[in-house]
């Protein structure tokens, strides 16, 4: 019956709010222990939560494509070196 988490971003990135409506909708209760003190605060967590969550994902991308390209790099070595 009820949600307890530490802070908001312990729950989701973002859309918190959407949460807390649908635990209401079912009749769970949300308890966040450490509230942020104002709205712009928030805002701006989620704001930042968004941008590092993009910048995981582009470096996952870079990573994914070097080591693709390493995998590339050495398949075709073995092939060369069976071909001689």
């Amino acid at each position: 019956t009820k949600l307890v988490v530490e802070h908001k971003d312990r729950l989701a990135r973002f859309g918190v709010n959407y949460i807390e409506i649908l635990c209401n909708h079912i009749g769970c209760e949300l308890v966040v222990l450490n509230q942020t003190l104002n709205d712009k605060e928030d805002l701006i967590q989620d704001f930042v939560s968004v941008i590092t969550s993009f910048c995981a994902r582009l470096y996952g991308q870079r990573r994914t494509k070097r080591k693709t390209e390493k995998i590339i790099k050495e398949l075709c070595c073995e092939k060369e070196e069976k071909v001689e």
